[in-house]
């Protein structure tokens, strides 16, 4: 940001200089307000109707394939995940996750919509180095601890004398 340093001069400009907390309230006045309840429910609202959406397609699997509900679990998965990244290649999953917020983030639906979108944004870089390498970034992350709390809750379970 920069200003005038004389009203009728030279019409130079000189950097403005901010303190961060100066910085900080600057922004906040400039912030919308949100509403927490608002946001809420459309979270809500947007996660119920995927998990919906979801147990929909499981009972379809189980209807047309002969499936137990345990049979179906996988390619329900698969569908939502398949769902997501044509929603995200079509630009609507980001438009909802807007709306929504958190409530396209947490089902299987909001990873896949962040590795579509990541593969989407960097594959001017490469398959490798843009794609595959940034794509990674975000699912390592959520993999590593996936895989740290699955091992954490297998020794509760095996120390619990319930796992065989």
């Amino acid at each position: 940001m920069a200003v005038k340093s004389s009203p009728g001069g030279t019409g130079s400009y000189k950097p403005l200089s901010m303190s961060a907390k100066e910085y900080q309230a600057f922004a906040k006045a400039r912030e919308p307000s949100r509403s927490v309840f608002a946001n809420a429910v459309r979270a809500f609202l947007v996660g119920g109707l995927i998990c919906l959406i979801g147990q929909g397609i499981q009972r379809f699997f189980m209807a047309a394939f002969d499936m137990t509900s345990r049979e179906a679990g996988s390619p329900t998965v698969a569908v939502l995940i398949l769902l997501s990244v044509i929603l995200t290649c079509l630009g609507v999953y980001d438009k909802i996750a807007q709306w929504a917020g958190a409530g396209t983030a947490v089902p299987v639906t909001g990873f896949a919509n962040s590795m579509a979108s990541a593969a989407i944004e960097h594959r001017s870089e490469g398959l490798v180095l843009g794609v595959g390498a940034n794509m990674f970034k975000l699912a390592g992350s959520v993999i590593v601890f996936g895989t740290v709390a699955a091992f954490i809750i297998g020794i509760i379970h095996w120390l619990a004398g319930a796992g065989g």
